[in-house]
């Protein structure tokens, strides 16, 4: 079946902001004097909602749950202060965006995310205006790896999962994506998102 939409993965696939999430979450937890190392963010952290985070926190380490929301506000807070200072557009991304509209393919963006830091960071890569939909974990019941989002991607853009070409960097987002029943391209980073990548599987998008 024809490939009708290109979904990706916002944080380590469009901006690179995996470590100030990272960063900033580890500020917040300090003030309560916890911690996660660097190997942790990597290895179970990594793609997952600051919420599945704090509630992991909360069954391993003790962190009382009523104290998620406040350090949720401050570590999304530290997160846009991060993002204000780091976040520039990329050109090769501003140019793939252009292209796949011009080719008429439906873009959308699901991340793990929330609404607010989404949107401030697709804004200050100046992406937010070329895609067609924004899902964040605000958005669905069940975040990443469950499929729920790419689902919902699906249906806002009008396709079938099977018309879909997800771009992810994490397994979480991998997961959630091929359960969605989309087709899937792991990248390493956002070096790797450019028109020749997606050429490979987009051959109109040189023509």
């Amino acid at each position: 079946m024809k490939i009708k939409a290109v979904v990706f993965d916002m944080d380590g696939v469009l901006i690179d902001a995996r470590d100030w999430h990272f960063e900033a979450l580890n500020k917040a937890l300090r003030t309560f004097g916890l911690h996660f190392s660097y190997e942790e963010h990597l290895e179970k952290f990594n793609g997952l909602s600051t919420r599945q985070k704090l509630n992991y926190l909360t069954e391993n380490q003790s962190l009382p749950a009523e104290l998620h929301q406040t350090i949720s506000d401050t570590k999304q807070d530290r997160t846009l202060r991060i993002a204000a200072e780091k976040c520039f557009p990329n050109t090769q991304h501003l140019i793939l965006l252009d292209r796949l509209r011009h080719k008429n393919f439906k873009v959308g963006v699901y991340t793990n995310s929330i609404r607010d830091t989404a949107e401030a960071m697709l804004k200050y890569a100046g992406l937010l205006a070329k895609i067609d939909t924004l899902i964040t974990n605000q958005d669905v019941a069940n975040p990443k790896p469950n499929p729920e989002g790419y689902l919902l991607v699906c249906k806002e853009l009008g396709v079938d999962p099977e018309e879909v070409l997800v771009i992810e960097d994490g397994e979480y987002g991998i997961q959630a994506a091929t359960s969605a029943g989309c087709h899937v391209v792991r990248v390493a980073n956002p070096s790797d998102v450019s028109m020749q990548l997606l050429s490979t599987y987009l051959p109109e998008l040189l023509s």
